[in-house]
């Protein structure tokens, strides 16, 4: 990919989260765009960092511990943020941890005793949001939106994980506005659990190349945005 396409699709995207938290009432500086890295090489992810770009998301395991064995936090001038944006398995669980900034994809109790196991051998801290389906797909990995209340309950024994927030993913759909009741509901939903999280508020990550202006006018914090920015995979 040139340089200059880079660019431009980095601009475009921007201005168009900029356009969207304008028209919804929110400051461009509370959306967070998550650069999807997934199956592009480091050599993309080292230029849309020499763009200005900080966060990236990994949903392979093995593509992430590669990348960054490779990239580490990047340089003192262009540091990188490292999110795994995918579904974790449980024996995969060790090999997160010192690498990820935000875990996306919390989504069994059995995850997170295995991350808390993990992280306690370590003496690390790991800051996640918990994936609901809200779409109600069997496809799709996440909590019933029913048994969220109970979920975030039994991660209260867990000391090391830092919950943040919610994640999801909306259904397929070739209008953007079908999928805003899911990101509405998610929104509420981190509305009811607000208490029970680390920071001042809830994140939420929701919305793709697809429906992430619809996202931040229903409250997302982070977009996740792969081919808009580094094309067709």
């Amino acid at each position: 990919m040139q340089a200059n396409t880079l660019k431009e699709r980095l601009d475009a995207i921007h201005d168009r989260i900029a356009a969207a938290a304008s028209t919804s009432g929110r400051e461009v500086a509370d959306v967070h765009l998550i650069a999807v890295s997934k199956t592009f090489p480091e050599e993309a992810i080292v230029a849309a960092s020499a763009l200005g770009q900080r966060a990236f998301g990994e949903n392979k395991v093995q593509e992430l511990v590669r990348k960054t064995n490779a990239l580490g936090r990047g340089t003192e001038a262009n540091p990188l943020e490292w999110h795994h944006i995918g579904h974790l398995q449980r024996n995969k669980a060790k090999d997160i941890v010192g690498r990820v900034d935000l875990l996306h994809a919390l989504d069994s109790h059995r995850l997170g005793q295995e991350l808390q196991k993990r992280l306690a051998a370590a003496d690390s801290y790991l800051d996640c949001l918990i994936q609901v389906n809200v779409s109600g797909e069997y496809s799709k990995f996440g909590i019933d939106p029913a048994a969220l209340d109970a979920f975030v309950d039994t991660l209260s024994d867990y000391d090391r994980l830092r919950i943040r927030g919610l994640m999801t993913l909306a259904s397929p759909a070739e209008d953007p506005e079908q999928v805003r009741p899911e990101m509405a509901h998610l929104r509420c939903l981190s509305e009811g659990i607000a208490d029970r999280c680390t920071g001042q508020q809830p994140l939420l990550s929701m919305g793709m190349s697809g429906d992430f202006e619809v996202a931040i006018s229903e409250g997302a914090t982070h977009v996740r945005i792969g081919s808009a920015i580094f094309g067709s995979r």
